[in-house]
């Protein structure tokens, strides 16, 4: 972090001030370890590696923490050539290319895919992740002059509320254990006129939510310890990738796949054969490993985003499930 990035951020406790108390390594232009203070109660937080740190580092979301630093680059357009990650994040926020001048909040950032994206407007990023997923985002984001990284709670997330003209929030409200809580505190950190959209996993009531074999299997693989569920994932998929390979062909191919614990996006997204096996094994473990995973009805996201104030709002079916867009 920067000393002048202070200005966005607040004890996640009492919401102070936070003065920063000792820079232990590099400068007020690049801090690479120090404390920060509050003013009005007795916190401290500390700043590692150049991230102000307001959760313990291992936590409930620790498996994705593993996941997005073993594939710290697999979803960028940088990395892949195509331009998937920047088409989903203008579709989905329908934000405008240039907002230079203007801030963004980021919930939920994983490796930072679309942290690279919310950059490329111009504005200021602020990117949150409970994860110790921060570290890849870093790597790959942290030295962009706008671009500051954290890691903390959506619950209380350590920044100032009514201070964001932009907020977004892709692919985390489902692996959160109150997806309604953590959604009801998004708005507070949005200025009056500022812009919401987010994302979540869409929750049927028929059988057709459990024929990916993931809700069956989790209950098991949730409980592994990520480095060793990651090693027999990926042994898995290379095994069955020829044959998934062949299913993807047949009529509804793809579901099947799913059913055999298989995230083929052949036919989805234009990607060679060895970046396809990459996504597949990435979002393989991503379906097994979450200590949560709790989609949401359309009909439940409406409601909330009407009970949170929110005007303008859109909500419908779309990227990740259920996507929706409102104003506060």
């Amino acid at each position: 972090m920067r000393k002048h990035h202070l200005r966005y951020l607040a004890c996640p406790g009492c919401k102070g001030d936070l003065t920063l108390a000792a820079v232990e390594q590099g400068d007020a232009e690049s801090i690479q370890s120090g404390l920060l203070v509050c003013e009005r109660c007795p916190a401290e937080y500390r700043i590692v590696n150049h991230i102000p740190r307001f959760v313990p580092l291992e936590n409930y979301a620790s498996g994705f923490g593993y996941e997005w630093t073993m594939h710290a680059r697999t979803q960028y357009d940088s990395y892949s050539g195509r331009n998937i990650s920047e088409q989903r994040f203008f579709k989905e926020t329908q934000w405008p290319r240039d907002l230079a001048g203007r801030s963004i909040l980021e919930v939920g950032s994983g490796s930072g895919r679309f942290t690279e994206q919310a950059a490329s407007t111009g504005a200021m990023v602020v990117s949150v992740d409970y994860s110790y997923a921060v570290e890849a985002n870093y790597a790959s984001n942290g030295a962009k002059p706008n671009v500051l990284i954290v890691q903390g709670d959506v619950y209380s997330l350590p920044v100032r509320k009514n201070s964001f003209d932009y907020l977004f929030c892709f692919g985390m409200l489902q692996h959160t254990p109150d997806v309604k809580k953590a959604f009801m505190e998004l708005p507070k950190y949005l200025k009056k006129g500022g812009r919401l959209a987010v994302d979540v996993y869409i929750k049927t009531t028929s059988l057709k939510r459990f024929l990916p074999s993931y809700y069956w299997a989790r209950p098991l693989t949730k409980h592994v310890q990520p480095d060793r569920l990651y090693k027999i994932v990926r042994r898995y998929v290379t095994i069955m990738w020829p044959l998934a390979k062949l299913i993807n062909k047949l009529p509804k191919g793809r579901m099947i796949n799913r059913m055999l614990l298989i995230a083929d996006y052949r036919g989805r997204f234009d990607l060679g054969e060895e970046m396809l096996k990459e996504w597949a094994i990435l979002d393989t473990f991503d379906g097994l490993s979450p200590a949560y995973d709790n989609p949401q009805t359309l009909e439940t996201m409406q409601q909330w985003f009407q009970e949170a104030g929110l005007s303008q709002c859109e909500v419908h079916f779309g990227f990740n499930g259920i996507e929706g867009r409102g104003i506060r």
